[in-house]
């Protein structure tokens, strides 16, 4: 993969920002459009080659000599009837030949990058709605469904669409509502909650070994979403792996914010982590901790342990691991043409005036960044077919989602739009600028070579970041299978190294590649700095911090 994906890059600005401005804002062209439609007007010259090119085309597919086919992974057109019937071939390869045509019109014509990153944005989502394996009427897909079901398709595929459609997310569901339950099928590792915070419970998992390592791991989980991606089930739970690696583990499970915690920002999020921090320190007596944070919650670790090193506390952490964390921002792409400063403002006034930006509105913007895959790959599924979308574990904690307090929204948003995590000094928490540099730890920093969300060239740049000696993982997958990512897959492997000083191309170049799964390496890095070991503690917590109830606990069942 070629830098160039860091052009794609979604940063954080946008994804909080578009979240909070409605669909809208998003699919419409407004501005952009009417700047494309005048260039169009001024260029007749390209617009007559590209319609006359489109008519010769057509005249060859009514005629049966055309070759146009889709690409060999296009998955819209795999059922054999789309080549073997000469009408729907014909439909398809109009449709293919006349998307061509309207993304070729977008290159044509030069505008402003942004108005051109939009342009694009717009157009190639109108093709792909337009794409007739959507349609009812002509993707037999649908009619073989409707034969097979004896028409129970033609009302069960409707039905699902009013669903859908009667609450936020407004796009069709990836899994029942019913599918799971977590702390039954999910989230079931034997623990405790030790610590009731209002930001958060602080859980301590059972050891799995008769020592465990003298040194203790806290994990910060993302705060738009719930813990237990890290904890999905037997066998592909990292906490699981980790402790019977005989690691012992601690996670903050955020509190689900509403309108009463709308001042919530980085000070309240850091201040909690501290807090988390601390109480591990207490019930393990260790004096240091190792942090391992994801996404969203790893932008906050950053900056927690970047205060701890401003005020000469940094000793007190043992390592900082970073997993899908994007602190570099600065090449947004296509996502960053999306956005400026008034349509940033509009969106943080929304927030403020209800209190906290709705998580499942952020899911559905995660769901239009990939509309093949998450929108209209469903939508097949769920109305023409009328089917239940399939069981995954997964898929269920991506629709788990949680609401983000006003003001975190708005440091988030005002922190990302201004590259400020990358520029020392540009953000203050608890009363200290700071400097990511500072933060002289050993680093571990795990991105997804598939990541749409946090793009791995991005969490590289951003490794490059902090001041101590970083081990970068490249696992082979998307931004929440890089994590899920237990040993024993055989299409599993990542790319290693400890040396992040080269450009992303180079050390792609130079890194080494493993088979299997990542997890193996963190838990030897991990060991390699967690002592030699003690017995494990027959009881979880302490004294001061006894067992309140068993994993996994009750903020995590708030909705």
């Amino acid at each position: 993969m070629s830098t160039q994906s860091a052009d794609v890059a979604v940063p954080l600005d946008h994804l909080l920002t578009q979240a909070a401005s409605g669909p809208a804002s998003r699919l419409l062209p407004g501005g952009s459009g009417l700047r494309f439609v005048g260039a169009l007007a001024r260029r007749p010259n390209r617009v007559a080659t590209r319609l006359g090119n489109l008519v010769e085309e057509l005249g060859k597919i009514a005629i049966g000599v055309s070759n146009i086919a889709p690409a060999g992974a296009d998955r819209r057109f795999a059922d054999p009837a789309w080549t073997g019937n000469a009408v729907l071939r014909r439909i398809m390869q109009a449709y293919l030949a006349t998307g061509a045509m309207a993304e070729g019109l977008v290159q044509d014509v030069p505008m402003e990058w942004r108005d051109a990153e939009r342009m694009k944005f717009v157009v190639s989502n109108v093709v792909e709605a337009l794409s007739p394996s959507n349609n009812p009427l002509t993707s037999p897909v649908a009619w073989k469904a409707l034969i097979n079901s004896g028409g129970a398709s033609a009302v069960l595929g409707p039905r699902n669409l009013i669903r859908d459609m009667a609450s936020s997310p407004r796009v069709p569901s990836m899994v029942a509502p019913d599918a799971f339950t977590v702390g039954v099928d999910l989230a079931t590792t034997p623990g405790a909650v030790i610590y009731r915070h209002p930001m958060f419970e602080l859980i301590h998992y059972t050891p799995q070994t008769e020592t465990v390592r003298d040194v203790p791991l806290l994990i910060i989980p993302p705060t738009i979403n719930k813990f237990y991606a890290l904890d999905l089930a037997p066998g592909r739970s990292l906490i699981e792996y980790l402790l019977q690696q005989g690691q012992q583990v601690f996670v903050m499970s955020w509190r689900n914010p509403d309108a009463r915690h709308s001042k919530w920002g980085f000070d309240a999020y850091a201040e909690a982590m501290i807090n988390a921090f601390d109480v591990v320190d207490q019930v393990t007596g260790a004096g240091s901790a190792h942090v391992v944070a994801t996404c969203s919650g790893g932008l906050l670790a950053s900056l927690a342990a970047a205060h701890r090193a401003a005020i000469g506390q940094v000793d007190r952490l043992a390592s900082l691991s970073l997993l899908v964390t994007m602190l570099d921002q600065t090449r947004a792409g296509t996502a960053g043409a999306l956005i400026d400063e008034r349509v940033a403002s509009a969106a943080i006034a929304r927030s403020r005036r209800r209190g906290y930006l709705d998580g499942r509105n952020l899911a559905e913007v995660f769901s239009w960044l990939r509309p093949g895959d998450l929108i209209w790959n469903y939508w097949v599924n769920n109305y023409l077919e009328g089917k239940p979308p399939p069981k995954f574990d997964l898929l269920y904690w991506n629709a788990d989602s949680t609401r983000m307090p006003a003001k975190l929204h708005r440091d988030f948003v005002d922190a990302a739009l201004h590259h400020k995590f990358a520029r020392p000094g540009a953000i203050s928490v608890l009363g200290t600028p700071i400097d990511l540099g500072k933060i002289t730890v050993d680093s571990y920093v795990v991105a997804g070579s598939a990541d749409h969300i946090c793009p791995w060239v991005n969490c590289y740049r951003s490794s490059q970041l902090l001041g101590g000696k970083v081990r970068f993982v490249l696992s082979t997958n998307g931004h929440i299978a890089a994590l899920v990512n237990p040993p024993g897959n055989p299409k599993s492997s990542y790319q290693v190294s400890d040396e992040n000083a080269l450009e992303p191309d180079d050390w792609r170049a130079a890194a080494s590649t493993e088979k299997g799964s990542w997890w193996p390496d963190y838990a030897a890095w991990l060991a390699a700095r967690s002592g030699a070991g003690r017995p494990a503690p027959a009881t979880l917590g302490n004294s001061e911090y006894p067992s309140l109830e068993n994993a996994p606990g009750s903020y995590v069942l708030d909705r």
